[in-house]
C-alpha cells in the first residue's frame, strides 16, 4: 500500500512541473491534425480510385 501512495504523490509532483499549452496552441494543432487527415484521406481515396480504374481496365 505505501508503493501506490507514493507513486500517486510522485505522479502528482510531476504533473505539476508540466508545462500544459494554451488554449490557441491546443485550437491551431487540432486545426492542423484535421486539415492534414483530409487531405490525406482525399489522395488515398484518389488513389483507389485510380487503381480501381486501372485494373478494371486490364480486366
Amino acid at each position: 500500500m505505501h508503493k501506490i501512495v507514493k507513486f500517486i504523490k510522485e505522479s502528482y509532483a510531476e504533473l505539476r512541473k508540466v508545462i500544459w499549452p494554451s488554449r490557441e496552441d491546443v485550437i491551431s494543432s487540432v486545426k492542423v491534425v484535421i486539415v492534414s487527415t483530409v487531405i490525406i484521406a482525399a489522395v488515398l481515396g484518389l488513389v483507389d480510385v485510380l487503381l480501381l480504374l486501372g485494373i478494371q481496365a486490364i480486366f
